[in-house]
């Protein structure tokens, strides 16, 4: 069984209590883990809107795939997920009712909206970069959703390289 919980990234105080500083970043971001699957992290737009900066989560399923829900001051609010084909299986899309882009933006407009955070956040992003992680998925065999979300915090500026 892989991981399940959450990793916040934002500015101040974490968005709720039961976590822990994991990473400090540039320009005053910290990224905080919740090692449970039931934590409250809380709303991403609330997050922004108290801090005033862009604020980011990544709930990891299992190992296997990372829904990300993001916000800034400006540029609003966004979702998306990192390993689509398993997060489609936790999701139980199965093209007769929602799809993933009913819960998701396609990778496209993720990595646009993306490239809008990190514009916010001070950091100039190539949105081409951003896509290329939004449409990879772990490897199967050795799922560990985790590596391309931390690919996605570095390209965005919250990460040094």
């Amino acid at each position: 069984m892989g991981y399940w919980g959450y990793f916040v990234v934002g500015q101040g105080e974490p968005p709720s209590g039961g976590g822990h500083l994991w990473r400090s970043g540039p320009g005053g971001r910290r990224v905080w883990r919740y090692d449970s699957p039931g934590a409250d992290v809380g709303s991403m737009n609330a997050l922004a809107a108290r801090t005033g900066a862009p604020a980011l989560f990544g709930y990891v399923m299992d190992g296997a795939c990372v829904v990300v829900e993001a916000a800034a001051p400006r540029s609003g609010g966004w979702t998306t997920c990192l390993g689509r084909a398993a997060a489609a299986r936790f999701l139980a899309v199965d093209g007769q009712g929602l799809s993933l882009d009913d819960y998701f933006l396609d990778p496209r407009d993720a990595a646009d909206r993306a490239a809008a955070w990190a514009a916010e956040a001070g950091h100039t992003v190539a949105p081409e970069a951003l896509l290329a992680v939004l449409t990879a998925d772990p490897d199967p065999d050795a799922p560990l959703a985790e590596n391309p979300f931390f690919g996605l915090l570095r390209i965005l500026g919250v990460l040094p390289v």
